[in-house]
């Protein structure tokens, strides 16, 4: 379990408390401080993918806690960064973000309980979705909105090209899905165990 890949990704947990401080502090340079943690942490997202492909160091461990890890990570930089941008413009694709992740994390764990987890794995557009919300929260997390209007909203559009695509590689799983999702409930198969078994019970109460 200890291995380099998911060492990575724990330290990618472990600094979000630490660029969460750095964001209160009362100093200017905090915006690029916490900035720059955060880029390391989305840096150590493809590193620590590449290096379990590269190394074969795949583990269900890692499997289990890298998208854990870049969920906690955006989830905690867009909940700072809607309080500099108290705004519906910024509210928007930020719960478009976060809702999408709790939707298809809830997905994937339904399909896995059946069986079907690939069903649903990470497809092409989520990496690049992923791409673009670490790029646009950088933006974001480096500048001052009020001193660097212009950055600031560079980084605006970028989130809003990520919540796009967001949604659209959530139509993806949900389509792959579809088919266990629109399934109608068996009642034979749920019925069927516990009238034999009350049968049988029945037999052992007679012949006794």
């Amino acid at each position: 379990m200890w291995n380099l890949p998911n060492i990575l990704t724990l330290l990618r947990i472990a600094l979000i408390p630490i660029f969460i401080a750095i964001f209160y502090l009362p100093w200017e340079w905090r915006y690029v401080a916490s900035a720059s943690i955060f880029g390391i942490a989305a840096a150590t997202d493809w590193l620590d993918g590449y290096l379990a492909r590269r190394l074969n160091q795949f583990t269900p461990f890692g499997a289990f806690l890298d998208p854990v890890a870049d969920k906690l990570i955006v989830a905690a930089a867009l909940v700072l960064l809607l309080q500099a941008h108290a705004t519906v413009i910024f509210a928007l694709p930020a719960l478009v973000i976060i809702g999408r992740e709790i939707v298809i994390s809830a997905l994937r764990e339904w399909m896995a309980e059946l069986g079907k987890r690939t069903s649903v794995a990470v497809s092409y557009i989520g990496k690049v979705k992923t791409a673009l919300q670490m790029i646009a929260i950088t933006v974001l997390l480096a500048v001052d909105p009020v001193a660097y209007p212009v950055w600031d909203l560079v980084g605006i559009v970028l989130l809003y090209i990520a919540a796009i695509l967001t949604l659209w590689s959530m139509v993806v799983y949900l389509k792959a899905a579809w088919p266990e999702l629109s399934k109608a409930p068996d009642s034979t198969l749920n019925s069927t165990p516990e009238k034999s078994s009350e049968t049988d019970q029945e037999k052992v109460e007679s012949s006794s």
